[in-house]
């Protein structure tokens, strides 16, 4: 391969990859975090259905917005072309996966319909090129937990203990949004909005010991939530280590990997 053939080839790939994968990082852990939840606390065939369906969903936003964006515009060109291609392909995975979920108990979708309207909110923002704004990132973090109740009740779990894991998931979801976005005015230099960022952690504490105490949760959704409620306030104190907006984004996915975790093995053990 020549070296004027070189950086087309791989410039070419690059874009490929811009017009397949969505570049919200935060979007990609929420929905990570709801679809292992989900999955792990209540493995089953139908569960996996929904949330191929899920993932399928999320990954089709992206192309779409870009191949209609050229459709108003009255362009066609070859990237309109690639991203209707992957349009059909994450189409097709998201309807395999309603197939695949159809398996499961009746009324598994029903958290979905309910959170539906959020997601029209938010890609209403999305539209308007205001999708980085504080409503539709925390309206699409509480739609994404309502993959994790889907997921629960296609298995055959009982749907007050799903809306609960869901419930408990959506408000470590709107912590962790207020927090990073705080978390980042105090990086450069601004002032940030501690009294929402913490907050929000301790509401999320005591919805969380109001569900362990009425049997709907496992008792270690406490420990869970003091963590990111020490996390929170540590983070945005005078004590805490500066780092790259980078660095924070990662930092967050591990915790909330983590707090799936021992949500899990709340549930496993029956806590």
């Amino acid at each position: 391969m020549s070296e004027a053939t070189a950086p087309a080839t791989t410039l070419g790939v690059v874009r490929l990859r811009s017009l397949a994968l969505p570049a919200e990082h935060g979007g990609w852990g929420m929905l990570a975090e709801a679809l292992l939840l989900g999955l792990l606390v209540a493995p089953s065939l139908a569960g996996l259905g929904v949330g191929l369906a899920a993932l399928g969903a999320f990954l089709l936003h992206h192309p779409l917005k870009l191949a209609l964006a050229d459709r108003l515009r009255g362009t066609r060109n070859a990237r309109t072309a690639a991203a209707e291609r992957f349009v059909v392909l994450y189409g097709a995975l998201a309807a395999a996966g309603l197939a695949v979920a159809t398996g499961g108990r009746a009324g598994w979708w029903l958290p979905l319909a309910a959170a539906a309207p959020l997601v029209l909110v938010q890609l209403a923002y999305d539209a308007g090129h205001r999708g980085r704004r504080l409503v539709p990132e925390l309206l699409g973090g509480v739609a994404f937990s309502s993959v994790t109740a889907a997921e629960m009740l296609a298995a055959g779990w009982p749907l007050g203990p799903s809306l609960a894991a869901s419930a408990i998931l959506g408000a470590k979801t709107v912590g962790a949004v207020l927090y990073v976005r705080a978390r980042l005015r105090c990086e450069r230099g601004l002032t940030p909005d501690r009294t929402a960022a913490v907050g929000s952690h301790a509401a999320a504490l005591v919805l969380g010991i109001a569900l362990a105490g009425a049997g709907a949760a496992p008792w270690l959704v406490v420990s869970a939530f003091t963590l990111l409620l020490a996390r929170s306030a540590h983070g945005l104190s005078r004590f805490h280590r500066p780092a790259r907006p980078q660095v924070v984004g990662i930092q967050e996915m591990a915790y909330g990997f983590l707090f799936v975790f021992i949500l899990v093995v709340g549930y496993g053990l029956g806590l």
